[in-house]
């Protein structure tokens, strides 16, 4: 399959930290502007891919003044966070198309906050990110994190500063799921487990092959797309812990033919066209073979999770550089796909804590970063590490209504083949229906046969 290739965006919205948020090299538009036009300067409407790069552009120019920024998807605009009462600044941000807004804390504060924490409160159980949305580093800490250690951590989180950071109790426990939407199969000397594909690629020497979690690729090196079949595939490269959770698995067979698409159930799929970077206020999709499709958005970047280590008791893994999103996800949904709907892929679901009763927090590997890892280009070849690094996503990735359909929603020609909201609203919204089988579908792996031709998702389960 063709894909149409898009150009590499500069940098993700809301990336605490990141260098690439204040890399971008050009001026702002119209800097020699009065300020009375900058007064009457209206905020653009914006795509959510758009938004990004405006966000890095105005970044790049205010310095220490930038407190992060964020898509506000209802409004199609972006928002500047800005530290200080310059009125230049002010008048810079408006000029640009974007909202300014008055905060306490810069990013390089913030980020300083989040390195004091990875170094004194690196507690199993345990995750933060940057919210640029309240401006502060937002901590959570599973139902694990008690006594001496929920001590530490509190007594960390006050050293920063009235205001820095926050710290929340998570009902659940922090954990990697393994099993999926188009579930692949492992056996390892403790029993068989399963995770799930996350999206097709092909490697840089141009063999097929697939992107999952990387604790899945850590687990088990052969994988099957049955329970007790014959393995189908090889890990190539895995990475966790550490800077990232993301596999590249190679199909055996050479001539293998992969589709550049996610499995959504009931006979349905969505076409992904491109890799796009998350921005936080960005809604996705998320499909999983345990608990069907579910959606919600992407609450921060750049997170840090430490993880109960599997391996040693009372260890820790720390995985960094994830998106923290309020979609749910469950034991079974590891590797799989987060996705927009109008095609852009976005990560590799890594873990989380709570399931999709009560809620709770989803961490995904970025696609772009494992894109770029890996030297592998999504689907057929012509979208990938290089030029994936974001697609040109449309604003009916975050409010399907603000734009013409017919010109951005790949639904409005074929509903049935790659928008699963068009024909059910279920499949978007879990909630439009009492049927479970229509928004909320439980998978198993062993009732879909695929030969990785789709694309789907999960989390790690075990199997004695």
């Amino acid at each position: 399959m063709s894909h149409k290739r898009i150009p590499k965006r500069k940098a993700a919205i809301a990336v605490g930290g990141v260098a690439a948020l204040g890399a971008a090299a050009l001026l702002l538009p119209n800097a020699n502007a009065s300020q009375t036009d900058a007064k009457d300067a209206a905020p653009k409407v914006l795509k959510s891919a758009d938004a990004s790069d405006l966000a890095s552009l105005i970044a790049s120019q205010i310095g220490e003044a930038f407190g992060g920024a964020y898509y506000d998807a209802s409004k199609q605009q972006v928002i500047i966070n800005i530290v200080g009462n310059n009125s230049n600044v002010v008048n810079e941000i408006k000029k640009a198309g974007a909202v300014p807004r008055s905060v306490d804390n810069s990013m390089s504060k913030l980020t300083t906050a989040a390195k004091t924490l990875k170094t004194d409160a690196t507690i199993p159980g345990t995750a933060w990110s940057i919210d640029p949305k309240t401006n502060q580093v937002q901590v959570t800490a599973d139902s694990t994190v008690t006594g001496a250690k929920w001590a530490k951590l509190t007594s960390t989180v006050d050293s920063l500063g009235s205001g820095v950071a926050t710290v929340k109790k998570s009902a659940g426990t922090f954990k990697t799921f393994v099993s999926g939407g188009d579930a692949i199969f492992a056996q390892t000397d403790a029993g068989g487990v399963r995770c799930s594909l996350g999206f097709n690629v092909t490697a840089s020497d141009g063999a097929p092959a697939f992107l999952t979690a990387g604790h899945c690729g850590v687990a088990a090196k052969q994988w099957s797309d049955s329970q007790d079949g014959q393995p189908i595939a090889t890990v190539d490269q895995a990475t966790f812990p550490g800077a990232g959770d993301f596999s590249l698995v190679k199909y055996d067979d050479p001539n293998t033919q992969t589709a550049s698409e996610v499995n959504v159930g009931n006979g349905k799929t969505v076409q992904i066209t491109q890799a796009a970077d998350a921005t936080v206020g960005q809604q996705v999709l998320r499909m999983g073979s345990t608990t069907g499709l579910h959606d919600g958005s992407v609450t921060g970047l750049d997170a840090t999770v430490n993880f109960q280590s599997e391996t040693d008791p009372g260890g820790v893994d720390t995985v960094t550089g994830l998106i923290q999103t309020d979609v749910c996800a469950e034991a079974g949904d590891s590797g799989g796909s987060l996705f927009t709907q109008d095609g852009s892929a976005i990560g590799l679901t890594s873990g989380g804590s709570g399931d999709c009763t009560v809620g709770g927090e989803t961490f995904f590997q970025p696609v772009t970063a494992a894109l770029q890892a890996t030297g592998a280009t999504l689907g057929a070849g012509d979208a990938g590490a290089g030029d994936a690094g974001a697609g040109d996503a449309s604003a009916a990735a975050t409010d399907p209504a603000a734009t013409d359909p017919a010109a951005t929603d790949p639904a409005a020609t074929d509903p049935a083949a790659t928008d699963p909201a068009a024909t059910d609203p279920a499949a978007t919204d879990p909630a439009a229906t009492d049927d479970p089988a229509a928004g909320d579908q439980p998978g198993t792996g062993e009732e879909q046969p695929s030969t990785g031709m789709d694309a789907g998702s999960g989390l790690v389960t075990s199997t004695p």
